[in-house]
């Protein structure tokens, strides 16, 4: 199974029901690259969870049969830019679009991400 490509979803912070807004922003990346490169996708949009209370959230997008080739995750990344200039009135209204054109959105799944402290970039620098 290929592993895919995963895309950061950056949101304002602050932002009134992020959660759904992420959700949204990844199923429309997702679904409108799929219908551009006219094949079957998997995805999933996750919300991040670490230490501290923070989260971020995350776009993982592979092909079920295939690695991906190098252009898909900057096509994704422009998409998603695309999409980012939407309020949360226009995501409502294309989600709902997307829908009834044969989008099945993924629900957004919570992951819990531990910081590997041995991996970071601090040791470096005492070296």
């Amino acid at each position: 199974m290929h592993r895919g490509v995963e895309v950061g979803i950056y949101l304002r912070p602050g932002l009134e029901d992020d959660n759904f807004v992420a959700k949204a922003l990844g199923n429309l990346a997702a679904f409108r690259l799929q219908s551009e490169r006219k094949e079957h996708l998997d995805w999933q949009v996750l919300r991040v969870q670490g230490s501290g209370g923070h989260h971020h959230y995350r776009l993982v997008v592979r092909h079920p049969e295939r690695a991906l080739d190098l252009g898909f995750g900057a096509a994704l990344e422009a998409i998603l830019k695309d999409l980012s200039n939407e309020s949360v009135e226009q995501l409502h209204e294309r989600l709902d679009t997307a829908e009834r054109s044969g989008l099945s959105p993924v629900p957004l799944r919570p992951v819990h991400e531990e910081v590997d402290y041995w991996r970071d970039d601090f040791w470096k620098w005492l070296g």
